[in-house]
């Protein structure tokens, strides 16, 4: 199927069922349009296989420890970071594709984690006051930590709104993933590509 038809047939759906991995996969077939999806989605379904316990640190562990998953801080405003087949191949990101990969493998195994929009960063929560930072090798935090990352982001003076830390769902996920494309796309006079972001 088209992938832009399929992306907005799944876009109309409850978010409850929206699949955010399939989503994330049809962005980045915009891009590789010999990217196959289901081969994708069984690449996901490897890294869930390789979680030793279906607990927060087992899945911590497996990931950022021993495959190292983690931030891509050399070249950041490449766009592949925020592809997510990209993303599992490097195992480097952005911080919103590395919790989508989070969320999507945890998931699997029946591991609950939920986005965080933190304005400037993007990070997971397992719980009340249990958040991680998959940019940042998995770094767990807890709401203190969060303030702090917030202010290393977006200033020591800028004002943080309890907010901020409430979960988002997939469509706003899937937004600020194609915002992101969009500034970097922008910022490279890229008109072909900027075409089937905004269409998205």
């Amino acid at each position: 199927m088209d992938p832009t038809i399929r992306f907005a047939e799944l876009v109309e759906k409850p978010e409850g069922e929206l699949p955010l991995d399939e989503a994330a996969l049809l962005i980045a077939a915009h891009a590789q349009p010999d990217l196959d999806i289901n081969d994708e989605l069984a690449a996901l379904d490897d890294l869930a296989r390789g979680i030793p316990e279906p607990t927060l640190d087992g899945w911590r562990r497996h990931l950022f420890v021993d495959l190292g998953f983690s931030g891509n801080l050399t070249r950041y405003y490449d766009p592949s970071n925020s592809f997510l087949d990209q993303v599992v191949r490097r195992r480097r990101g952005l911080p919103i594709t590395l919790s989508v990969l989070g969320m999507e493998v945890g998931r699997r195994v029946g591991l609950r984690l939920e986005g965080v929009g933190l304005p400037g960063h993007f990070l997971l929560r397992h719980g009340p006051d249990s958040y991680v930072d998959p940019f940042d090798g998995g770094r767990e935090l807890d709401r203190t930590g969060c303030v702090e990352r917030f202010r290393e982001v977006n200033g020591p003076r800028a004002a943080f709104l309890p907010s901020y830390l409430d979960p988002v769902g997939p469509l706003s996920i899937l937004a600020r993933m194609l915002n992101n494309l969009k500034s970097v796309y922008a910022g490279r006079g890229d008109i072909a590509a900027l075409s089937w972001v905004f269409d998205l």
